[in-house]
């Protein structure tokens, strides 16, 4: 990438320091933190116009250095924009009688919901415009819709500040009148009681942002007089509120990351108590389904680590009446399972690929969907109805686009009702190849990547290769098709998906060795991959780039303290890099649920392993990679202070020429642009800093 005269920021520091267990740490950027009142408020302080203006500083100077290549990011934007299909459309699903229905249309931001009565071929009924609603907000999202059982209602959830704390309103789906009521900073879910009128909501702490009430509303009477009906005090745990698929019964459920907790109430009977289902015992995890006169839980009792399937009767829930009806398996993880009338569903996951299990319940039938690819990621979905030999599933790979597929159980035929389209005419599916390959890590763990490129690229230490990762809550990032990365697959890239410890790709004790004490794990292992790649002579330091957002930026921060030398450039993407701070301030959002995750660093033994691979506390004066580092304002799960603290002081301490940039987007949160163009600009942004460090700006 081409330099220039152009003087990057440098912060002011004005050290403070901050001490836990007789240790000293001094921040020289503490300064930059802003309470949401102060991003909020319309006439800035002191404060708010320094801090502002310090982004502001960041963004321009980034702008500046990176002008030449502004006709090259749009000229991206276009090409990623030309292969997306801009009046498209879901494939409908039925539920209740009506078949919904999400499209776009060109040149529009946002998408339209629908419905039709009984039949496809029956009149559209469009039931949001979201480009309408969206109209003068720089950011909006809708958010949990949801349907009266009578179909004559929808509860909808807003968000225009990107901070995750929506606005409930309720819509009459035959007059189109929007009612008055409006209930506040909500998680956005609701759950209808069966009488139509009663709607049950989650409040957040408006401060942490923790999901911690669950309210009772009746429609047509004031929100202030709602029903508290459900308070989690435990700030370690966050609370949610659902409806079983049998419609029969209202669930309350509570969760911490390693320990659950629910109760449930006869969704016909909406004023009633809530009953317990199992009191919450350290590290016991279930979730709750309904189906004749059992409860059905995916849980690790008993030690199953990876999820088994049990079952109690509805009158008797507590543990010692649970049995198994899908045993514990050492190699396979049970990630979910789905009830219909005649069929169990269970979804799985064997050696890190997914497998759809079909199974009657009279035990009659028991079986596999086939699937064939070497990667590749399949998952159930959309399948509200109850009584039905369907079930829809999506599938997809590294080579193959999106599919969604409708399958019957009972004759195994099988129907694609749509395949993602690629436009712009240069796509063949036979252009691609994908792998997967393991590497070792350091302590003989095998650690699965994936790989996809062009037929046509040559693989050696010339070639540039993009490594991605996440690591964190078990999340397993899907071997999935992605038209935007064939802008870089048609340029000569590699794209390398790591398995790192922290997801579970290989099981949940793949999760819980990336976590806690053993969270360094993650980070070894995303180095020992790249090495792997480096060394088997698929790229070379000069050609590595790695990329990772949220837990995944710090995973970025993490492996550019450890391992420099053997990156060419960097993106972190909303990065979590301050963690010892962040961990011990129980007032900022998520912190105190993820004690399970990261330890809480109130005790000594976490603080000082948190402290030893923390980011910001790690960084060092010596040459770090080119780096881009981007963030929102309103990010309510990774503040915008971290990333900004993190490069002011690389910015002091590195020794190097190398370019680093912060780009902070000043309307939005932790998800980027609401919009599904402006999304796709940011991604441009993002793969023009490293096509430009290739200097592979041609179009």
């Amino acid at each position: 990438m081409k330099s220039n005269n152009a003087k990057h920021p440098i912060a002011e520091k004005k050290p403070t320091k901050l001490e836990k267990h007789g240790d000293v740490r001094v921040d020289n950027y503490f300064w930059m933190r802003l309470s949401d009142e102060q991003k909020l408020a319309p006439i800035k302080d002191e404060q708010t116009q320094k801090v502002t203006s310090y982004l502001e500083e960041e963004n321009a100077y980034y702008k500046e250095v990176t002008s030449y290549t502004k006709d090259f990011q749009e000229n991206l934007f276009q090409e990623m924009k030309g292969r997306i299909k801009e009046d498209d459309s879901s494939v409908p699903y039925k539920n209740n009688g009506y078949f919904y229905n999400t499209r776009y249309e060109v040149g529009k931001q946002y998408p339209i919901y629908s419905r039709k009565k009984g039949s496809l071929e029956a009149k559209e009924e469009i039931i949001f415009d979201v480009n309408q609603m969206a109209e003068g907000f720089e950011y909006f999202q809708l958010g949990g819709l949801n349907v009266s059982p009578n179909n004559k209602l929808a509860v909808f959830a807003t968000d225009t500040v990107s901070r995750r704390q929506y606005f409930l309103r309720v819509k009459n789906l035959e007059t189109g009148q929007i009612y008055d009521d409006i209930i506040e900073n909500t998680t956005g879910g609701s759950v209808w009681a069966n009488d139509n009128k009663t709607i049950f909501y989650t409040k957040k702490n408006p401060v942490t942002l923790r999901s911690e009430k669950i309210f009772r509303h009746v429609l047509g009477t004031r929100t202030s007089e709602d029903v508290e009906v459900y308070h989690e005090k435990d700030d370690t745990f966050g609370t949610y509120v659902t409806k079983s698929k049998s419609k029969k019964f209202i669930i309350i459920s509570s969760f911490a990351t390693m320990t659950t907790e629910s109760r449930y109430l006869d969704a016909d009977n909406p004023t009633g108590e809530f009953t317990i289902v199992q009191p919450r015992i350290k590290n016991l995890e279930y979730n709750v389904s309904h189906y004749k006169d059992h409860f059905y839980f995916l849980t690790n009792k008993d030690d199953a680590t990876n999820f088994k399937l049990m079952k109690t009767p509805v009158h008797q829930t507590t543990v010692e009446y649970w049995v198994d009806v899908i045993p514990h398996r050492k190699e396979t993880l049970l990630e979910d399972f789905s009830i219909y009338s005649d069929y169990l569903v269970l979804e799985e996951r064997t050696n890190g690929l997914n497998k759809i299990r079909i199974k009657r319940w009279d035990n009659s039938v028991d079986y596999y969907l086939p699937f064939d690819e070497e990667t590749y990621s399949a998952g159930v979905y959309g399948n509200p109805e109850f009584d039905t030999e369907i079930i829809r599933y999506s599938y997809n790979s590294f080579t193959t686009p999106s599919s969604v597929i409708d399958f019957n159980m009972a004759t195994k035929a099988k129907e694609i009702k749509k395949q993602q389209e690629v436009l712009g005419g240069k796509f063949k599916q036979k252009n691609y190849r994908s792998e997967r390959v393991w590497a070792t890590a350091r302590d003989g763990k095998k650690v699965a990547i994936s790989l996809v490129y062009h037929k046509d690229t040559k693989l050696n230490e010339n070639t540039p290769l993009l490594q991605y990762a996440y690591g964190s809550y078990g999340y397993t990032i899907p071997d999935s098709f992605s038209t935007t990365r064939l802008s870089l697959l048609d340029r000569g890239f590699v794209y390398a998906l790591a398995h790192i410890r922290g997801s579970e790709y290989l099981g949940r004790d793949w999760y819980d060795d990336g976590k806690m004490l053993n969270k360094k794990n993650t980070f070894y292992d995303f180095i020992d991959c790249s090495q792997f790649l480096i060394d088997h002579k698929y790229t070379s330091a000069k050609h590595l780039y790695a990329m990772g957002g949220s837990a995944g930026g710090l995973l970025m921060g993490a492996i550019v303290n450890m391992k420099p030398e053997i990156y060419n450039g960097i993106i972190a993407a909303v990065p979590f890099v301050d963690v010892v701070s962040t961990m011990l301030d129980d007032s900022i959002p998520l912190t105190t649920g993820e004690y399970d995750e990261w330890g809480n660093p109130n005790e000594k033994e976490f603080y000082d392993y948190i402290k030893s691979y923390s980011p910001y506390d790690n960084v060092e004066a010596k040459e770090y990679p080119h780096m881009l580092v981007t963030t929102g304002f309103h990010d309510s799960q990774v503040q915008y202070w971290e990333p900004a603290k993190w490069v002011a002081k690389l910015r002091e301490l590195k020794t190097d020429n190398n370019l680093l940039f912060l780009d902070t987007n000043m309307e939005t949160g932790h998800g980027g642009a609401s919009g599904r163009f402006e999304a796709l600009k940011e991604t441009a942004k993002d793969y023009t800093f490293i096509l430009a460090l290739e200097n592979k700006l041609e179009n």
